[in-house]
C-alpha cells in the first residue's frame, strides 16, 4: 500500500510536452488532383461546382478523401507561432499539406481561449457569409453561432448506442464534444460541439473520410434546432458569454461604482469598506489626487485639500463613497445636458456638510 501524501512532500507536476516542428504530411505531388465532371453551362468560383447541376458536387460529396489528419502525429510548430498568424492551415486539417513546419498557418487545433482577429472569418480565415448555402455546405454564416454538425451517410452496424461510440471515436480527436444524438435507420448523427471552432475544424477534417465501414461520409452544418428548450438554453449560454466577456474587460471599480449608485436609489444599504487602497496606488479615480495630496503634504490651487480631521459619516455609506457618487451624478447631468433634458445642477455643499442631499437629489429644496 502506497503511504500518503502529507503536507512536507512535493507533488511532481506532469510537465507539458512541447511541440515540435511539424512534420509534412504529404509529398508534392502525392495527392491526386482531380477535377469535378461537368455538370451544368457555368462553373461557380464560390461555391466550387456547377451553375445548374446537381444539388450537391459529385467529386466533393461522393469521392473518398486520399488523406486524413492526425492530430497526435502532425501537430506541431510552424512559421505561424513565431510570425502570431491566429488562424489554422486548412490542407492540415485535410492532411494533406506538403509545408510541415515552414507553413505559413498554424498546424494545431484552434485554441478556443486565444483572441480570434476577426469573428467574420472561420479558424481557416475564410471569409463567412450572410446565409447558409442551400445544400448547408461551405463556411458558414456570421449570423449565427453553429456548434453542430449534420453527419450523413452513416453505415449502421448495430444498435443506436453503439453507432453513437463509434461516432464519438472519431470526431473527439477535433475538440470537445457536448453531445451526440443519432437516428438510428436514419444513417445521419448530429455532433454538437462545446466551441463553434472546433467544430469548424471537424466538419473539413471528416469530410469525404470513413468511420469503421468504408463509407464516405457527408458532413454538413446543422440547420436550427425547432426545440423550444433547445432554443432557449443556447439563448442562455449566448448572454451568459456576453456577460462575461464584458465583465472581464470592465474596470472593478468601475463596476463597485454603479452598483453604490442603483443600490443607493433602491434604498439598499452596501457595506462600505474604506478607502480603495489599488485606487490610492494607482493613482486614478475621483479621489486619488486628494488623497495623495493628504499623504504628501502638497498644495494644489485647483484640487481643494480638505481638513486633516477625518471626515464626518452622516448617512448610510461614507463621505468617500459619496463623494463617488457624486463624481458619477455629476457626468449623468452633463450627458443630459449635451442632449437638452438636463435640470439645474443642485448647490454644492461643503467637504464638511457633505451628506444624501449632495447627490442630485430630485426634490427642489436640497
Amino acid at each position: 500500500m502506497e503511504p500518503a501524501v502529507t503536507e512536507t512532500q512535493v507533488v511532481p507536476q506532469k510537465k507539458q510536452k512541447k511541440l515540435k516542428p511539424a512534420r509534412k504530411q504529404v509529398k508534392p505531388g502525392d495527392v491526386e488532383k482531380k477535377e469535378a465532371p461537368q455538370s451544368g453551362k457555368e462553373y461557380n468560383i464560390w461555391y466550387n461546382k456547377w451553375a445548374g447541376g446537381d444539388r450537391e458536387d459529385s467529386y466533393s460529396n461522393k469521392v473518398k478523401s486520399q488523406t486524413r489528419c492526425n492530430i497526435k502525429k502532425d501537430s506541431g510548430l510552424t512559421r505561424a507561432n513565431t510570425t502570431g498568424v491566429k488562424y489554422c492551415c486548412l490542407f492540415f486539417s485535410r492532411g494533406c499539406c506538403p509545408y510541415g513546419w515552414e507553413c505559413e498557418y498554424l498546424h494545431t487545433l484552434p485554441d478556443p481561449a486565444a483572441a480570434v482577429p476577426d469573428t467574420s472569418k472561420d479558424c481557416f480565415a475564410r471569409d463567412k457569409f450572410s446565409d447558409y448555402r442551400d445544400d448547408m455546405g461551405g463556411v458558414g454564416t456570421f449570423t449565427r453561432q453553429n456548434r453542430t454538425l449534420y453527419v450523413g451517410r452513416i453505415k449502421e452496424t448495430g444498435t443506436g448506442p453503439e453507432t453513437e461510440e463509434v461516432v464519438k471515436r472519431h470526431f473527439k480527436e477535433w475538440g470537445e464534444i457536448e453531445k451526440i444524438r443519432v437516428l438510428q435507420y436514419r444513417s445521419v448523427a448530429f455532433v454538437t460541439y462545446v466551441h463553434e471552432c472546433h467544430a469548424q475544424f471537424a466538419k473539413e477534417a471528416m469530410a469525404c473520410q470513413s468511420l469503421d465501414n468504408d463509407e464516405i461520409l457527408n458532413v454538413r452544418w446543422a440547420t436550427e434546432d425547432p426545440n423550444p428548450v433547445s432554443k432557449v438554453a443556447e439563448k442562455r449560454r449566448l448572454e451568459e458569454m456576453g456577460q462575461e466577456a464584458i465583465q472581464a474587460r470592465m474596470d472593478p471599480r468601475i463596476v463597485d461604482a454603479m452598483r453604490a449608485v442603483r443600490a443607493l436609489e433602491d434604498g439598499v444599504e452596501l457595506e462600505d469598506d474604506g478607502p480603495d487602497i489599488e485606487e490610492l496606488e494607482d493613482g486614478v479615480g475621483p479621489n486619488a489626487k486628494r488623497r495623495r495630496l493628504e499623504i504628501e503634504g502638497g498644495e494644489d490651487s485647483s484640487v481643494p485639500v480638505p481638513q486633516a480631521e477625518p471626515p464626518k459619516q452622516t448617512g448610510l455609506l461614507s463621505a468617500d463613497t459619496l463623494e463617488s457618487l457624486k463624481y458619477f451624478s455629476q457626468i449623468r447631468q452633463q450627458h443630459g445636458a449635451a442632449n437638452g433634458t438636463a435640470r439645474a445642477a443642485p448647490p454644492q455643499p461643503s467637504p464638511a456638510g457633505l451628506g444624501l442631499g449632495g447627490y442630485g437629489s430630485d426634490e427642489d429644496e436640497d
